[in-house]
């Protein structure tokens, strides 16, 4: 019995991060555990730029889950700031999964994280993805080889795109976090801002209706959001781009690319706010916006050296 005017804790709650290279699926597993669209996917690599958290209640745990950009060796201010959030992610966190992708296996990238994370003496899970695209036979050599480098405290085989294995994965972590009041209200998805959310979703689209160039040279930001009196939101999105020609493959011809972009982006945001959303999307040319700081403080990401 605990001592008199202590009551027994019956709540878990806790960070877990997933972390790994990029493409490694992490968006997949965030929105497969999440049970809903929270984090950006497309087959491109360096799709997420930002932490994202997914908020997930497992019987009596509140799982965060923190889906964090893919680790990479960084050129530009963007990416450093990206490389920063998600250590930054993987540090904070109750939990680190490292997600690899079982059909690169140990490649020269996931090398170094194992590195890195095998400096911090962090709880790691290894999570094997794309599970179902592999040769059974040939995980057990990579879940040697990876933790023969890394002192992992369970190994889980997993595909985020099927979700074989996700549910088991979740169990584990829902009855492994440390004990403790939720952190979030029991109905609340993430703790990303809907002017956030919905930048996010138009530059989801660019990356999967544009050419390979395009997605990386442009971001989005919301420039207004507001509330109509019948329960819409109005809502005004900048694109940004590096180049002219950049601007002139996003808007189309007569205007088809965009339009279909902001079609598809109004549609997901509809989709997850739960209400009419009317968007407009504007698109401008600002060579180096990858160099501002206040461009990479509006996405999202802290301001890093």
């Amino acid at each position: 019995m605990p001592p008199e005017g202590i009551q027994d804790m019956t709540t878990r709650c806790g960070f877990v991060a997933i972390v790994g290279a990029p493409n490694a699926g992490k968006s997949t597993l965030l929105n497969r555990m999440a049970g809903a669209k929270l984090s950006i996917v497309s087959p491109k690599a360096q799709t997420t730029r930002f932490r994202v958290l997914g908020i997930l209640m497992r019987g009596e745990s509140q799982i965060l889950l923190v889906d964090t950009p893919g680790i990479f060796q960084p050129r530009r201010k963007l990416d450093r700031a990206m490389v920063a959030a998600a250590w930054t992610g993987a540090e904070d966190a109750d939990i680190t999964l490292l997600l690899v992708d079982a059909r690169r296996g140990l490649s020269e990238s996931v090398r170094a994280i194992v590195e890195r994370l095998a400096q911090s003496r962090r709880r790691v899970w290894l999570v094997l993805n794309k599970t179902d695209l592999v040769d059974r036979q040939a995980l057990l050599p990579l879940t040697a080889e990876l933790s023969a480098l890394l002192d992992v405290e369970h190994v889980y085989m997993v595909s985020a795109r099927s979700g074989d294995g996700v549910e088991d994965l979740l169990s584990a972590l829902a009855a492994s976090l440390p004990e403790g009041p939720y952190l979030y209200p029991e109905d609340d998805l993430t703790d990303l801002p809907d002017r956030l959310l919905a930048a996010e979703l138009v530059r989801e689209q660019i990356f999967l209706q544009t050419h390979e160039e395009v997605p990386y040279a442009a971001t989005a930001e919301t420039e207004s959001f507001r509330e109509l009196p019948d329960g819409s939101v109005r809502i005004e999105v900048t694109i940004y781009v590096a180049r002219a020609g950049h601007k002139a493959i996003l808007i189309g011809e007569k205007g088809s690319r965009i339009r279909s972009i902001g079609e598809r982006a109004r549609k997901d945001l509809s989709r997850l706010l739960d209400r009419t959303c009317h968007l407009f999307l504007n698109v401008k040319e600002r060579a180096g916006w990858d160099e501002e700081r206040a461009r990479l403080r509006a996405i999202g990401l802290d301001d890093t050296p």
